[in-house]
């Protein structure tokens, strides 16, 4: 057998095809990385609730990072820790009383499944319903009372880059912030020094797996410094030119099996 790899999957625009579904090519090769040995695990900006399915159709027991590293823990073995980083609750106050100087469509806070929506909002209720969490709505200065996993603010293009501007100017040093790919203009916060490769680094250790033999696979911002960390970062094809240009390799599109196609060349498992 070939040494043992650690394989980090993101999720969307990754693993996940448009449509949000694994392909079965995809599914067989990573079935097959993990009967030779290898390690799979899921990280991903999403909380757990939301890839909770993923993580189960692929039948995985590994840790899995959530939140963009924010949250981490092992679903099948409690025993393995939990590490949670929460936003300060008062910086998030303060972010979003600085949001009622510029315009934006709303601002959500995730407390673990706690979900805190500062307006009403139908179409970003679907998004964050999954998995059923308590939703709360109202002014997030009275209504947040915990320490919020993360922050997000819906707005449009423009404003975004005004309110990324602020938020470097007043609160780069305690928070990391990341906006989303089209057709969302959203930003989204969490605490300083938390990313994915903070959590990818636990998995490794854990596993006794040195960064040489970690393959990362990512298509946005918010896995920079996963691929910039494994020994094998992968861009996919449809990655945003950032991350491409700071990448080991970049494989096919997340359309095409960019992610089961690279593996089965890399570990010969074709």
């Amino acid at each position: 057998m070939a040494e043992r790899h650690l394989i980090a999957l993101d999720l969307d625009g990754t693993l996940l095809k448009d449509d949000k579904t694994i392909s079965l090519k995809t599914k067989d090769i990573l079935k097959k990385a993990r009967d030779a040995g290898h390690i799979v695990m899921i990280a991903t900006g999403r909380p757990y609730r939301s890839s909770e399915m993923y993580y189960r159709e692929l039948d995985l027991d590994t840790p899995i990072v959530n939140f963009n590293g924010a949250f981490m823990h092992h679903p099948r073995n409690p025993g393995w820790g939990l590490f949670h980083e929460p936003l300060d609750v008062k910086v998030a106050k303060e972010i979003v009383d600085a949001c009622r100087s510029f315009q934006f469509h709303n601002i959500i806070a995730e407390v673990m499944d706690d979900v805190y929506f500062h307006y009403h909002d139908e179409k970003l209720l679907d998004i964050f319903g999954m998995g059923k969490p308590k939703v709360t709505t109202g002014d997030l200065s009275n209504f947040l009372k915990d320490s919020p996993t993360s922050l997000l603010i819906h707005t449009e293009e423009d404003e975004l880059r005004l309110i990324r501007q602020h938020l470097s100017e007043i609160h780069a040093e305690v928070i990391e912030q990341r906006s989303w790919a089209a057709p969302w203009h959203v930003i989204e916060i969490i605490k300083s020094g938390i990313n994915k490769a903070v959590g990818l680094k636990k998995a490794a250790d854990f596993f006794n797996i040195p960064a040489e033999r970690v393959v990362a696979f990512g298509d946005e911002d918010n896995d920079l410094e996963m691929i910039e960390y494994a020994g094998h970062g992968i861009a996919m094809g449809n990655a945003i030119d950032q991350l491409k240009n700071i990448a080991n390799d970049v494989t096919l599109t997340n359309e095409e099996d960019g992610v089961g196609e690279y593996i089965a060349d890399l570990l010969n498992l074709k």
